[in-house]
């Protein structure tokens, strides 16, 4: 029984040496096989969160235009005639108003997103400031009516002369370079802006 004793010790040793020596190659093999890849998701969305709070600014002014009218009125009588003379002064602002946006206006895939923009407009239809009217010539009696149609032919020749198509275009430009320089800092790579009324660019 002695004997047996440090025989079984021995061989305890070695079974322990082989498990040992096993399990450092087998640990070995599955490190050297196995490889640790991080990736990281660049798809960007915009969530229809951000798309209110856009759509939320309302209007948005992208060129304003000041402008100053003078206009007349004469009425013949028999000795002599009357006439009226005032001097009109407005400011018309073009931009877009959001709440008008159709749903789906903005959406994005990937590193692209595309907005379809109201279309570019007079946001403030009352745009004469009628504490600067100035009477630069009176004579004869006018009544509340006359004065009106003068008014009316002054606003007129405002929208005429500011709401162009030029301004128009400026106006697109501008709102075209506000939302791009927006959306890019955003993460989009690729914008495209467009607006209702077919107009636009990538």
């Amino acid at each position: 029984m002695k004997k047996t004793i440090p025989n079984l010790k021995a061989l305890a040793v070695i079974v322990v040496a082989v498990a040992v020596v096993t399990l450092y190659f087998s640990l070995r093999h599955t490190v050297k096989n196995t490889t640790v890849a991080v990736t990281a998701d660049k798809t960007i969305g915009i969530t229809p969160e951000q798309i209110q709070r856009i759509r939320q600014m309302g209007e948005w002014e992208f060129l304003s235009v000041s402008d100053e009218e003078m206009v007349d009125t004469v009425r013949k009588g028999f000795f002599s005639d009357d006439h009226l003379v005032r001097i009109y002064y407005g400011t018309l602002r073009i931009g877009i108003n959001l709440h008008e946006a159709k749903p789906g206006w903005i959406r994005s895939r990937n590193d692209t997103v595309v907005a379809l923009l109201p279309p570019v407009k007079l946001l403030d239809e009352d745009f004469i400031d009628e504490a600067r009217t100035q009477a630069f010539y009176e004579s004869g009696r006018w009544t509340a009516e006359d004065r009106e149609a003068l008014y009316r032919r002054a606003y007129q020749k405002m929208l005429n002369h500011c709401l162009t198509p030029s301004n128009i275009k400026s106006a697109e430009a501008n709102a075209d370079a506000q939302f791009r320089q927006m959306l890019r800092a955003m993460g989009f790579d690729q914008v495209v802006i467009r607006f209702e009324n077919g107009k636009g660019r990538k």
